[in-house]
């Protein structure tokens, strides 16, 4: 049996999809099971992730878990949205029957400052695998399709906006990339130890270059819009976001700025081919023509 957390997330649900379509037993915690779309071959456990009572439901006769907290913006700080909502899940693990989990975490490991979501990510791999499990840390780039939270400014601006000049080079990968990769290693686990993947898809870009792609794609002018990160900061306040963890996003941008991303060259990306291109005509033209 595999434990997904999250299934209703960007990632979640498709690590979900590629499970049943092998035929995995499957177990999902949701704290709204509404928005599952019902399937007899899902056991449901209706709950929190971070709640003791709901891990003790949830565990019984699991081997294997997919284990991301989601990160809740309205939580106090980020040690709160992913250390805490780790406890009783780490808590739990030495006296359960699960051997391996896989996580989704992020690049950073070394780097000597404050790094807001990133520093506290690092802090959950680092609490599972004391446990004793095998792990594997899935250690994650810049998420491009977090763009398409701005779906609204790009089609009514023709602008997305990003605390980054617009010439820096990150690397970004594509959340479909990370999901099969999660769902291959729960689907066979014959693996050990406690180890991070970097996943940094196919090629780093700019945020210029990147509003050429979308400009091509979608056939009209998209411009990349550099905020401050005071101005940033208080976009994400006006999002829903504590101060907390506001500050949190402003330190881990502003890590990415400095180089954090650029820790780790991993000797081969191929297993992250989904370009921002590919992406693009894929998800986001669709979204924005609707």
């Amino acid at each position: 049996m595999i434990l997904l957390t999250t299934p209703t997330g960007d990632i979640g649900h498709r690590v979900l999809a590629r499970l049943l379509a092998a035929d995995t037993p499957v177990r999902v915690i949701a704290r709204d099971p509404s928005r599952l779309a019902p399937d007899p071959r899902i056991d449901v456990v209706e709950g929190s992730m971070s709640d003791a009572a709901t891990i003790a439901r949830a565990l019984p006769g699991v081997t294997g878990v997919f284990w991301l907290p989601p990160g809740d913006p309205s939580l106090p700080s980020a040690e709160a949205a992913y250390s805490g909502v780790s406890q009783a899940f780490c808590t739990a693990l030495p006296r359960s029957e699960v051997t391996h989990v896989v996580g989704i975490s992020a690049l950073g490991r070394g780097w000597p400052k404050p790094a807001g979501q990133v520093t506290a990510t690092l802090a959950v791999d680092d609490m599972i695998a004391q446990t004793g499990v095998h792990y594997r840390a899935l250690a994650c780039a810049s998420l491009m399709d977090n763009i398409a939270r701005q779906s609204d400014p790009i089609r009514t601006l023709g602008r997305f906006f990003q605390p980054t000049p617009g010439n820096l080079k990150l690397p970004h990968v594509a959340k479909g990339d990370v999901a099969r990769i999660a769902a291959d290693l729960l689907l066979d686990l014959n693996w050990a130890g406690a180890e991070e993947r970097p996943l940094l898809g196919p090629e780093d870009l700019s945020f210029d270059e990147m509003a050429a792609i979308m400009s091509e794609v979608l056939g009209r002018e998209i411009e990349a819009v550099e905020l401050t990160m005071a101005q940033f900061g208080q976009m994400m306040r006006d999002l829903g976001a504590s101060d907390g963890m506001a500050q949190a996003y402003v330190e881990m941008f502003t890590a990415k700025n400095e180089g954090m991303d650029h820790l780790v060259a991993p000797s081969s990306r191929r297993d992250t081919p989904t370009t921002f291109r590919m992406w693009c005509e894929a998800e986001l033209r669709p979204l924005i023509e609707g």
